[in-house]
């Protein structure tokens, strides 16, 4: 967030000459950012405000989006177990893979699916369904792990079983509008949790 929140404040400061929120800025989401830059900014050079989002977003990644060991160790961990990973996300694919980059996480993923590859962003079901294929799966055989209420909607609107998370407190929904299957507050009981799901499946 406080990198997405850094480069929008550029573009429409630099195009617009207005001063925008964090909570201004999250209002406009559900496109992804090229979207929200098309469909909010007056200036009508949406091409060089995106371009200018992007090199905003680059430069300053590094400083405002800190590794995390403990979600880098869950990541390694899961894949060490045989999960496959996905990633669905309404961000656009550019800037997706600008952040798996400099956090090195890009090898992690067995699919991705972006703000770029579907017409319906989340809570529309549209990203997670496209997931599931990709993989092979089924909506019974995966896990959907969210931190907003568009996570949550779409995951039961894929009927997919939800879980909410609350271990970046700093950057997610404190409360959910819509209820979760579960939800989780650290990694240790998400860790717990699946080891149970694992157990109820067998």
């Amino acid at each position: 967030m406080p990198v997405c929140f850094y480069a929008f404040q550029a573009v429409f400061k630099d195009f617009d000459n207005k001063e925008v929120t964090p909570v201004e800025i999250k209002a406009m989401f559900g496109p992804s950012e090229t979207g929200i830059i098309r469909e909010n900014l007056i200036d009508s050079n949406h091409d060089k405000a995106i371009e200018l989002y992007y090199e905003k977003y680059s430069e300053k990644h590094k400083e405002l989006v800190l590794e995390n060991k403990d979600i880098n160790d869950l990541l390694l961990f899961l894949k060490r177990e045989g999960y496959k990973l996905g990633i669905v996300t309404g961000k656009a694919n550019r800037s997706l893979l600008i952040s798996l980059d400099c956090l090195n996480m890009y090898n992690l993923f067995d699919v991705i699916i972006t703000g770029d590859d579907v017409s319906m962003p989340k809570p529309h079901p549209e990203g997670l369904n496209k997931a599931l294929e990709q993989l092979h799966i089924t909506n019974t055989d995966a896990i959907f792990i969210g931190d907003s209420d568009a996570d949550i909607l779409a995951g039961k609107r894929a009927n997919i079983h939800t879980i909410g998370v609350q271990w970046l407190p700093n950057y997610q929904t404190l409360e959910f509008g819509v209820q979760p299957d579960q939800v989780l507050n650290n990694i240790k009981e998400f860790i717990q949790a699946l080891k149970d799901y694992r157990y109820e499946q067998k």
